[in-house]
C-alpha cells in the first residue's frame, strides 16, 4: 500500500494568521515528498475559511515549484464551477511546469452553500451530470481540435493549450460514494477516491464492494486504483488520544453544518453545530472518532493500516486537516514517515 497527502489551508477561527497557514501546508507537503508519499492533494473550495482553495490547480502550481518528486493532485475539481477550456489548459499547464507529475480529479462538489453562490439554482445532488459531460470533454481538448454542443457547455472548435505533458492525458480520478459514480469512473477508465468521513470501517467496505460490482460490470476496462482517505493524526503516547478527537469534533462539526447546510456562516467561519443537534451525533463520540478514523500511536495506526490493506485499498490518503494545531500536525507528520511508512515498505 502507498500513501497519499491531502492538505488545506486550514483556519477554524481568526486566531492563526494565513500567512502562517499556507507556510505550514507548504512544509507539510515537503515533508510528505521526502517521507515517501507519492502523491499530494488540493481541493476546490470557495468562500471557507476551514477549506482555503479558489483554485486546487493555482495551490498545485505553487507546491510545484517548491518539490520535484512528488506528484500534485486535484482532490478535485468541482466540474460544475469550470468553463471545460478554461480547466483543459489550466490543468495541462500545471502538467507542464510540474514535468507531468499531475494527478487530475474531478467530481461534483460537496456543499450547497458553494452551489449557491458559484452556481447559483444548481442542486448539489444534480452536479453529477456536469462532471459526466466534462470529463469526455477535458479528454478531447487534451488530444487537439474539438468542438462541443451539449447540455451544459457549447464552443465552436478549440484545443487545449497547452497540451499535457503526460499522453495522451494526465491520470485522471473521480471521487466517488454512490454506485452510479463508481459506476462511471470504472467504465471511463478512471481511478477511483472515496471518503467514508468520520463512518467505521464498514463504510470503507460498502465502498469495495460497490467498486467490485462496478468491475465485474465492465470487464474490458483496466482495473482502477483505489485510494481511501481518512483524518490522520499519529501521536507519541497513548495518554494523547483525546488532542485529535476534540480536533476533530470542532472541525466536522463545522462539516456538519456546511454538508446539511444547518447553520450560518460568517466571514468565512462556519458555525460550530452542537453534536447533539445532529441525527447522526454518535459518529463523533470520543471514543467512536477514535476508533473510526486514523488516530493512534505509531503501532496502533499501522494495525489499523493493515486492515484496509486486507481489505483492498491501492493508496490510502492521510488527511491532514482536522482542526489540530500546527505543531501536533508535523509531529504526526514525522511519526508517519519515520515509524508507519517502513512498515508498508
Amino acid at each position: 500500500m502507498k500513501f497519499q497527502l491531502a492538505i488545506n489551508l486550514e483556519r477554524l477561527d481568526d486566531s492563526l494568521a494565513m500567512d502562517d497557514v499556507a507556510r505550514h501546508t507548504l512544509e507539510m507537503v515537503q515533508m510528505a515528498e521526502a517521507g515517501g508519499f507519492t502523491t499530494a492533494w488540493a481541493a476546490e473550495h470557495h468562500a471557507l475559511e476551514m477549506t482555503i482553495a479558489p483554485n486546487p490547480l493555482q495551490i498545485l502550481t505553487w507546491w510545484a515549484g517548491h518539490t520535484s518528486r512528488i506528484r500534485l493532485g486535484t482532490a478535485v475539481a468541482v466540474a460544475a464551477y469550470w468553463n471545460p477550456i478554461k480547466l483543459a489548459g489550466e490543468a495541462a499547464f500545471l502538467d507542464l511546469v510540474s514535468d507531468g507529475r499531475l494527478e487530475f480529479g474531478i467530481g461534483s462538489g460537496a456543499y450547497q452553500r458553494e452551489f449557491d453562490r458559484i452556481h447559483p439554482g444548481l442542486k448539489q445532488s444534480d452536479a453529477w451530470r456536469y462532471m459526466q459531460e466534462m470529463l469526455p470533454v477535458l479528454k478531447e481538448l487534451w488530444a487537439g481540435d474539438y468542438a462541443h454542443d451539449g447540455e451544459f457547455w457549447s464552443f465552436p472548435t478549440s484545443t487545449s493549450v497547452p497540451k499535457p505533458v503526460q499522453q495522451p492525458h494526465p491520470p485522471i480520478w473521480v471521487a466517488a460514494r454512490s454506485p452510479i459514480t463508481f459506476d462511471y469512473a470504472v467504465a471511463n477508465g478512471c481511478n477511483v477516491m472515496s471518503w467514508p468521513i468520520a463512518r467505521p470501517f464498514a463504510e470503507a467496505e460498502l465502498y469495495k464492494e460497490q467498486l467490485d460490482a462496478s468491475i465485474a460490470a465492465s470487464p474490458e476496462a483496466p482495473r482502477p486504483t483505489w485510494a481511501l482517505m481518512r483524518h490522520t493524526a499519529v501521536y507519541d503516547s497513548a495518554d494523547q488520544w483525546m488532542v485529535p478527537v476534540e480536533a476533530a469534533q470542532q472541525q466536522l462539526s463545522q462539516f456538519e453544518n456546511l454538508f446539511k447546510n444547518l447553520g450560518d456562516v460568517q466571514d468565512g467561519f462556519p458555525a460550530t453545530i452542537p453534536m447533539d443537534q445532529v441525527t447522526n451525533a454518535a459518529d463523533y463520540e470520543p471514543t467512536t472518532l477514535s476508533e473510526n478514523l486514523l488516530f493512534g500511536t505509531p503501532d496502533e495506526v499501522i494495525a489499523k493500516l493493515r486492515r484496509y490493506e486486507v481489505l483492498g485499498v491501492d493508496e490510502f490518503i492521510y488527511y491532514a486537516s482536522l482542526g489540530l494545531g500546527l505543531d501536533e500536525q508535523k509531529r504526526s507528520m514525522e511519526l508517519f514517515c519515520d515509524e508507519v511508512i517502513p512498515a508498508f515498505s
